[in-house]
């Protein structure tokens, strides 16, 4: 592992430049909702969950490549670790994007939005077992203050949620293992990190993870292929942005983080993706800001201010 100092411009400045890494990719990951409509008029949902996912896998090659190149002396993965990049990509990937797009089209997406609040807390759990991450108190109180904040920012989503109606159950139970999956798989990579380098660990387990959604694609869409031919330019956009946006820059740079903090406090920041949420909504399609928007995306801040300040790992 790197020393905590390389590629950071001083040790002072430190968490600013990691909470500024957090926050960029916590923006690109509030704009996958937008990108997606765009897309939901020419690809089904397992299209455009995977699709873009295996074009990021195909362009991060040519940069694996050239790093590895670079580092001759870099680990080489065993059949031993090929099953941890599987585990990952399975367990973690395929898991978290199977689970939420089929959860949302048997629920509702306000049940999914509200579901997906739990990810920072399953990751929090998960780190204590995995990797023996200590649960401190500011942890515990950075966590709940960011979910009390998008809580306050979901007041319009938990008036539509039906959490207990028997008919969303199945659909219920897809989206929490979905969210249990995204958990899984930033906590696995982070022990993954004392190994193989960010981008060796992300393309390693998206190779994995294409392969084993690539029958369920052709499954449930076998003509996907021809219909990317009915693309506007919008749609082009949005699919380029969930490629190289979403899948890749996004994760490299949580994963580079990832390699200097403690997996607990790095996911703290997830709660930054509705704040961000409600500021493209304003921007993009001009919805205004309520008074419990404002409140939580205050509450949001401070609470990944103070992890990311005070939290004696970070």
């Amino acid at each position: 592992m790197e020393n905590a100092a390389a590629g950071t411009p001083t040790n002072k400045g430190r968490m600013a430049w990691f909470l500024f890494l957090l926050a960029l990719t916590n923006l690109m990951w509030s704009a996958q909702g937008t990108a997606v409509k765009y897309l939901e008029d020419h690809l089904g949902p397992i299209a455009i969950t995977f699709l873009p996912f295996y074009v990021t896998t195909l362009l991060l090659v040519p940069l694996l490549v050239w790093k590895r190149r670079a580092n001759p002396d870099a680990a080489r993965p065993t059949w031993s670790d090929w099953k941890k990049f599987a585990a990952a990509g399975v367990a973690g990937q395929v898991l978290a994007q199977l689970g939420m797009t089929w959860g949302i089209t048997k629920s509702l997406a306000s049940n999914g939005a509200i579901l997906n609040l739990l990810i920072p807390v399953i990751t929090a759990v998960l780190a204590s077992v995995l990797l023996r991450e200590r649960i401190t108190k500011l942890r515990v109180l950075c966590l709940a203050m960011g979910l009390v904040g998008v809580l306050l920012m979901s007041i319009q989503d938990l008036r539509q949620s039906a959490f207990l109606q028997s008919s969303f159950l199945l659909g219920n139970l897809l989206i929490l293992g979905g969210c249990t999956g995204s958990a899984f798989y930033n906590v696995y990579c982070k022990g993954l990190l004392a190994r193989f380098q960010e981008v060796e660990i992300l393309i390693f387990s998206y190779i994995t993870a294409s392969l084993a959604s690539l029958p369920v694609l052709i499954w449930q869409e076998p003509d996907c292929i021809v219909r990317l031919a009915a693309f506007d330019w919008q749609a082009g956009l949005a699919f380029a942005f969930l490629a190289i946006g979403m899948y890749g820059a996004s994760m490299l740079l949580f994963f580079y983080v990832l390699q200097y903090l403690p997996v607990t406090v790095a996911s703290a920041s997830m709660y930054l993706v509705p704040v961000f949420g409600v500021i493209l909504a304003i921007v993009l399609v001009g919805e205004h800001l309520n008074t419990f928007a404002v409140a939580g995306a205050a509450v949001v801040l401070v609470s990944t201010v103070l992890i990311m300040k005070y939290d004696p790992s970070a």
